[in-house]
């Protein structure tokens, strides 16, 4: 460990929330510039650099993003990640060709990685948080492995047999769960999240889901023969119709997720308060961020990828400039109490085995 441990936090407390200034330094020219030289010693290297690139990626936009003058850190080394990736390609190729050859064993194989995704996922965040500190403060996550096999496995298969009525419960229950495991220094987030709040917002995103599907349904049957082969045994050619109907799907879905995404967010927000520290606030728009999410996907196929960097600046950006923070009488008590290093290993095991966890 190096000197970071047990040193406070010294931001000025008052008897009253104090807003901190939250800003985002980043810079489409500057992280284009990573981006690149990411991209191609990764494909130079066969991936190897990837290790490299996650590291410089994280700590652009973490040490890009800034709280009252003191900007974020992310700790890890490139030979922590290269480590955890070689050995979980090794084990993902090893699961691969064992099911292709012997389809009993991996179908026990599958079972067991049921069993082990909730380890892979509590190692990720542990991992992820570690990593990441401010003002020489590390975050953690203290999830443990029963609790993230219930809301993680258990729970949604049991939604599937009650037609997913219990999804928009589920979903509270994992965000409570992240939310509440997660600690910085030695204060931990408290979320008082509402179930009713996630039924609404997934009853309006499942009409208008239906409503999209109805509306679309029918221009597919008003075109039906610009798509439909003429005569019987005639393939079927990609017309301009059938291009519009698939942009329209895309275009529809980004918004009504837009739509999802706002309103839980904000609630996640507004009802989370570090212990004695900060309370937060998030003024997601629909409108803003559905017009974001539409002209990030239009200028990202357009330039044939190389707009990446300019579009994921910008969602860095929207999510700094639509968030507030509200510093508490606490503050200046929060204290490091990391204990020993996180291996990287069970993170990229998570990666391999495509385990992505984040809040909305």
């Amino acid at each position: 460990m190096d000197n970071e441990n047990n040193q406070a936090i010294n931001l000025p407390a008052s008897s009253s929330p104090t807003k901190l200034n939250f800003n985002f330094h980043g810079k489409t020219g500057e992280f284009w510039g990573i981006w690149i030289v990411n991209v191609l010693l990764s494909v130079l290297t066969l991936g190897i650099y990837s290790a490299w690139a996650k590291v410089r990626t994280n700590q652009y936009f973490l040490g890009s993003t800034e709280i009252d003058n003191h900007r974020f850190s992310y700790l890890a080394t490139p030979m922590q990640i290269l480590k955890g990736r070689i050995i979980a390609v090794v084990i993902f190729i090893t699961y691969y060709f064992t099911s292709s050859f012997f389809p009993i064993v991996g179908i026990v194989l599958m079972i067991a990685l049921m069993f082990l995704f909730p380890f892979l996922i509590c190692s990720s965040l542990r991992f992820n948080m570690r990593m990441t500190s401010y003002r020489n403060v590390r975050f953690n996550f203290t999830g443990q492995y029963k609790d993230t096999f219930v809301n993680f496995i258990l729970l949604p298969i049991a939604s599937v047999f009650t037609l997913y009525l219990l999804l928009p419960w589920v979903l509270k229950r994992i965000d409570s769960f992240l939310i509440a495991n997660t600690m910085y220094g030695n204060k931990s987030f408290e979320p008082t999240l509402s179930t009713g709040r996630y039924y609404k917002a997934a009853a309006i995103t499942a009409v208008l889901s239906i409503v999209v599907m109805g509306l679309l349904t029918t221009v597919m049957f008003k075109l039906g023969t610009s798509i439909i082969p003429a005569e019987a045994g005639e393939t079927p050619q990609f017309s301009g119709g059938m291009l519009i109907i698939m942009a329209s799907f895309i275009l529809l879905f980004n918004l009504i997720g837009a739509y999802y995404q706002a309103t839980i967010r904000n609630h996640i927000f507004k009802e989370t308060e570090l212990n004695d520290v900060a309370t937060f606030n998030s003024n997601y728009s629909f409108t803003s961020l559905a017009w974001l999410h539409v002209s990030n996907m239009l200028i990202i196929i357009g330039s044939v990828g190389l707009a990446y960097p300019w579009a994921k600046i910008r969602l860095a950006n929207y999510a700094v400039t639509r968030t507030e923070i509200f510093a508490l009488s606490g503050i200046d008590n929060v204290l490091d109490e990391m204990g020993e290093q996180s291996s990287a290993l069970t993170e990229e095991l998570a990666n391999a085995f495509d385990i992505d966890v984040a809040l909305t």
